[in-house]
Formats: C-alpha cells, structure tokens, sequence
C-alpha cells in the first residue's frame, strides 16, 4: 500500500532519522522499521490548521543560549559515541545546556510513536499494535550510568494499544535503573494509563521519587487541547490515587499557559491541583510546533510566571518552577530544593 485515505506512506528505518526531506515532512504517513504506520508530528497537515491571527513574533525573552560547559560537552561526547536517545536532544530543548550541566536528562520510553494525538504536541501518532523493546529497561539502566546522571525523567508516548498502558515497562525501566544506579533520582512522567488505578499502582510501586502526570491545561480548554481519550478529571484522579497510596512519593504537574485560558481559570486549576495533593507544579509558555498544530493565543511575560509562582506557593505547593522556556522536566532536581531552578538568578524566567 503507498497511500492511506488519500497520504501518501513513506517507509523510513525510525521517526525521527529519516533521510530524506519528504519523510521529515510534518502531517505526512510513514512506516517504521517495525511495520506500522504513522503521522509525523501527530497532526495531519490540513487537519489542524487554525485561522486565528498570530501571536506575533517571539519576544526576546523567549531566547536560549547556545549550550555550552564542560559538562555539557562530555555528556554530549558520550551521548554521540554510545548513540543514546535522550527526549533534550530529539525534542530540540532549549534547557538542554543547563540540564546536562547538572547531571539530569529525559529519556523517552516504549518507542516514538504516541496512540494519542494532543493538539499541541508533535510526537508522531500511529498504533505499535503492542510493539515493545524487551532489551529497554537494561539499555535505559546503562544510558543512565554512561551518563553519570543524578536525576533522571522517564517519559513516554501513550501506549493505549497496550493491556496495562505500559506500566508493568515503566516499572521494570525504573527498577534497572535502581539497580545499576542507586543513587540516582528517578522521576516519571507517565500516560494517564486511561485512568485505570491499578495500573497507577505498578508504576508507583517501582521505587521511584517523584510520579508527574500532566493536566496540561485548563478545564475549558482540555478538549480540544488534548486528545478526547485524555481528561481533566482523569489526570486529577490518578495523581490523586499516586499521593493517597504512597503519600512519601512526591507529585507533580505541568500547565502550558498562553492557549486562551484566563487568570481566573490558572488560579482554579492550580487549587483543584492542590486539593488532591500535588506537590511540584511547572508553568511553561506553549510554542506551537508546526501550523498544524494550535495557534499562541498569547506570550506570557516573566513577570506574570513569577506572580504565578508567588500565588502557587502560597497555595501550598512545594515548589511551582514557572517562566517562559520552562518544560516539565525543567533542572527537575532542583525543583526538590525549593529554589525555583535557579529562575531568579539569571535562569530562563529571567532571560532577554
């Protein structure tokens, strides 16, 4: 078959190292080495496009520097010679540099191909049909290792072809890790297992430090924002069942802010996060990543994330890291020391 509903398939080894031009195209069908079909970058390219106006362009604070430091370039080294997939460098962040000084990383789990297709998110989407790398938990363990890394976050795609959502592999990625590094800090930001409980369970259960699930947005706005398989209130619910069954594991949540959602609404959603417990909150200006994707409906200024930050600790939270190039897993081990990652001491909130 060379088209499906009309795109046309283009057969690549992975996603995100193709060769040719056509197969990086956004909104385009391709096939993966292990014989399924997918979107790059999620989103059909007539599918989502959007007649609101712009934005306008960046402001200035929405520069990064170039990632430079002694540490940055030895874990670069090893990262290239070794060939190890990390989400900072796939996911082009602008954290990269001050993350890898540090010592912590993402990794992406279960493959590159998303179930789901969020509005706002340009990992490819397709259905695995149950593929899985029975040799990742060893590989996640020794990337760790090889990297020397202090904290790590363990992310994935949505995995809804799969019985348990991939729990049971984020729990034997995360004991591998405890294995051969046990001193290192484990993070997850897992699915929303379709909100089945026990699943919650076998991944807070793995001996891990801190469990996020992202709200992503305000109520109003999780459709069409999200995936309809996705919801706020089934996000609330399983970082509420993560808390109550293992109080000493720290939550944690993000919000993408500058989609059309008022102040009033982030003030409600940061109380509905605080009434089940949630104890880390990030607050990230949302960029679009291709025009199929949703429009920026506005820039928030660093002076707005830091009067967030201030009104997310009054509420209680044990830390919101909030500015403009924040990201979820943003100097996640500095979260835990309460410091707001640095942000007000040149860091990115405060950059322009």
């Amino acid at each position: 078959m060379t088209d499906f509903k009309g795109i046309p398939i283009v057969t690549t080894g992975t996603s995100r190292t193709a060769d040719s031009g056509e197969a990086r195209s956004s909104g385009v069908k391709y096939r993966t080495a292990q014989g399924f079909t997918a979107i790059r970058d999620g989103i059909k390219a007539t599918a989502g496009q959007s007649q609101a106006a712009p934005a306008g362009r960046k402001p200035a604070w929405l520069r990064a520097p170039m990632p430079a430091g002694a540490r940055f370039e030895e874990v670069r080294q090893t990262v290239n010679e070794h060939r190890l997939a990390t989400v900072c460098e796939e996911a082009k962040c602008p954290n990269i540099g001050e993350c890898w000084n540090a010592g912590t990383a993402t990794l992406m789990l279960m493959g590159e191909v998303c179930t789901r297709a969020c509005r706002f998110c340009a990992v490819d989407t397709g259905n695995p049909n149950g593929w899985l790398d029975g040799d990742e938990p060893l590989n996640a363990a020794r990337t760790v290792q090889l990297m020397q890394l202090q904290y790590v976050v363990l992310t994935s795609v949505n995995r809804d072809d799969l019985p348990d959502g991939g729990a049971a592999h984020f729990a034997a990625c995360i004991r591998e890790i405890k294995r051969l590094n046990p001193r290192t800090a484990v993070e997850t930001l897992t699915p929303d297992f379709q909100g089945v409980l026990s699943h919650v369970q076998i991944v807070v259960d793995s001996g891990l430090e801190v469990f996020a699930q992202n709200v992503e947005t305000v109520r109003r706005l999780t459709h069409p924002v999200r995936d309809p398989r996705a919801s706020y209130d089934q996000t609330l619910a399983v970082l509420a069942h993560a808390k109550a069954y293992r109080p000493h594991v720290l939550t944690k949540t993000s919000l993408m802010l500058g989609l059309g959602e008022t102040d009033a609404e982030i003030r409600r959603t940061m109380a509905d996060l605080r009434a089940i417990g949630v104890d880390i909150l990030t607050l990230g200006q949302y960029l679009r990543p291709t025009v199929n994707h949703l429009p920026i409906q506005r820039f928030v200024t660093p002076d707005e994330f830091a009067a967030y930050r201030e009104h997310a600790l009054g509420l209680g939270f044990l830390e919101c890291v909030s500015g403009p190039l924040v990201r979820s897993s943003y100097r996640a081990e500095q979260a835990l020391a309460r410091n707001n990652a640095g942000l007000g001491e040149g860091g990115v909130a405060t950059r322009g």
